[in-house]
């Protein structure tokens, strides 16, 4: 899913380099087509999008082991091109609107969004409530899907909107693709930030959770994103039996009857999420 922010520090350039050496298909010609001030620039754009802040002409050459220079001539063609903007405030940049058509065109394009909608708007109408689709990118939660409820609770994560994987239900399902050793390997310099009274504050408590929600194969949450909101949540599979994306349904408690989380709700959004996994070409071999 992309490089995760810890994968972004002084001497990347040449840590990119490397990992493209490695790889087994690289062209015999690749000394002559490779090009690095594409590649430089590039990751420019994903240095600052893992900072997820306005970052300096000198705050960009430390990370990326560049001088000044190099990075400043990098910002001018991006800023040209839209790719970035200015701080109006400050002498920083942010990623640009540019950035969002490629990004959208991107996830428009994933098949998993195409096949999901129908089956998201069936269990929306079945329920009540508004349905989510995500994937994990890096260590966010990423949301490709949502389907707005009739009613007039209507849901605040829009495609587009990014959560801490560690911090949420949707999360824990996306985190259970991983191993433990991979798990601790992702969250290893990171400190846990308390989103409610529920949130994993040590990666011990990360694993525990995730764990949990595998062996269980939803997760039903009661404030664990914020006081008075609600959610179950239910794995999506690709083909090869890995988990590629997760769905919900959330909203605030009083869109739900609460007698009936883990019953016809956990039913519900279960069979919605296996549905969607047996378009992907999932087959249970425990159905």
């Amino acid at each position: 899913m992309g490089k995760t922010p810890s994968t972004i520090g002084k001497g990347l350039v040449r840590e990119d380099l490397d990992e493209i050496e490695d790889n087994e298909d690289l062209h015999k010609n690749h000394e002559a087509y490779f090009v690095p001030g594409l590649h430089r620039g590039l990751l420019v754009m994903e240095t600052i999008a893992a900072e997820q802040k306005p970052m300096s002409v000198t705050e960009i050459a430390k990370h990326l082991g560049l001088t000044r220079s190099s990075v400043f001539r990098l910002i001018y063609t991006l800023r040209h091109m839209g790719f970035l903007e200015a701080s109006p405030d400050t002498k920083e940049f942010m990623l640009g609107p540019r950035v969002l058509n490629i990004g959208f065109a991107y996830l428009s394009s994933k098949d998993i969004i195409e096949i999901s909608r129908s089956e998201l708007e069936r269990l929306r109408d079945d329920t009540g409530i508004s349905t989510h689709l995500a994937i994990r990118d890096g260590r966010e939660v990423l949301y490709l899907n949502c389907v707005q409820n009739r009613s007039g609770f209507l849901s605040n994560l829009n495609v587009g909107a990014r959560l801490p994987a560690y911090a949420t239900p949707m999360g824990w399902l996306l985190l259970s693709e991983l191993s433990a050793k991979d798990i601790r390997k992702l969250y290893e310099s990171v400190k846990f930030q308390k989103l409610s009274e529920q949130t994993p504050d040590t990666l011990e408590a990360l694993l525990i959770r995730v764990g949990e929600a595998a062996a269980r194969g939803y997760v039903i949450s009661r404030g664990i994103l914020e006081h008075g909101g609600s959610s179950v949540s239910a794995p999506v599979y690709s083909r090869s039996g890995d988990v590629v994306g997760a769905i919900d349904i959330s909203g605030p408690d009083t869109a739900f009857d609460l007698s009936a989380l883990d019953t016809r709700y956990v039913e519900a959004v279960v069979n919605a999420a296996r549905q969607i996994s047996r378009k992907l070409g999932y087959v249970d071999k425990a159905a």
